[in-house]
């Protein structure tokens, strides 16, 4: 029987996120440790998953699978694996020898809580478990079983290889096009894999459909990057929920270092109206991620 949501979008952008915190709760809490070893690991994992969030990325699957009328339940397992994964790289980016930040969702970072060790292995178990939580769903078929391993696991590699690339060009100087490359991978590639994710369940969804959602997720991944920087800039510590000016303070390039600021908000509007445009010419009623892409673009989500 398909869940149909009809609620405001604020109401069900609510549901979404309880939905999605309900699930991680409940699945990592089965995951038990073993307690003849005293393993902190479950714990650790709690502490970053648990610890709030937008939680942007599963709800932009749960509204494309909502859009398509596909039965919630069937989305929660995929939900919660983009949510793993994001969170297993926020773990990792925080650490020393990655990001160097502190503070994260307004507490302090894993690593300075149980060091970095423990923080490296959390991060660790969190992307293995993003995995298992799909492969053991019993209410997805085996074929797009491989279908959804198939891109997370590309995804998860080039949000890496954007890591890669952005820690060797620390105090570089750098062009917009190598910039956008970085980002299209580093935070877009997540993106791309959580509306796909929301779409590929329909068996019956036209390839017309699947290019328009790629080419959104594409434009929105790196306009939301470019308005991250910008926040960067712009924002305190206690909104951002982690350090302000942490891309200067590190010479790191951004697009206000590199765009200027005015040019940079020019940017990521463009991007956001770019996507916008594109998917009006979905063969369903679009609005839903409509006003989610303009929640997004105000981050008022």
């Amino acid at each position: 029987m398909i869940t149909t949501v009809k609620r405001s979008p604020l109401e069900i952008l609510e549901v979404y996120r309880e939905r999605v915190n309900s699930y991680l709760e409940n699945y990592l809490s089965s995951i038990a440790p073993d307690k003849s070893y005293q393993s902190e690991l479950n714990n650790i994992m709690k502490y970053s998953a648990l610890a709030g969030g937008k939680r942007f990325r599963p709800i932009l699957t749960y509204t494309v699978a909502n859009l398509y009328g596909i039965d919630m339940q069937k989305v929660d397992t995929r939900a919660c694996a983009i949510e793993l994964i994001h969170i297993y790289s926020l773990i990792h980016d925080d650490l020393p020898a990655m990001d160097d930040d502190d503070i994260r969702h307004n507490q302090p970072s894993s690593h300075k809580v149980y060091g970095e060790a423990q923080a490296i292995l959390a991060g660790d178990g969190l992307q293995a478990l993003a995995f298992e939580v799909i492969s053991s769903a019993d209410l997805i078929d085996s074929v797009t079983k491989v279908k959804l391993l198939n891109l997370l696991s590309l995804s998860a590699f080039k949000m890496a290889e954007g890591q890669s690339i952005d820690l060797s060009v620390v105090s570089k100087e750098v062009d917009i096009e190598l910039l956008n490359n970085l980002h299209k991978k580093k935070t877009g590639s997540l993106l791309n894999c959580s509306v796909m994710f929301g779409a590929i369940l329909n068996p019956n969804i036209s390839k017309k459909d699947l290019s328009i959602l790629d080419s959104f997720s594409n434009h929105i991944g790196l306009a939301y990057q470019v308005q991250d920087d910008v926040l960067d800039v712009t924002t305190s510590d206690e909104v951002l929920g982690k350090r302000q000016n942490s891309d200067s303070v590190k010479n790191k390039p951004s697009y206000p270092s590199i765009l200027g600021l005015d040019e940079s908000v020019k940017k990521y509007e463009g991007l956001y109206q770019e996507a916008l445009d594109e998917i009006s010419f979905l063969s369903i009623d679009e609005k839903p991620l409509k006003d989610l892409t303009v929640k997004l673009m105000k981050r008022s989500f």
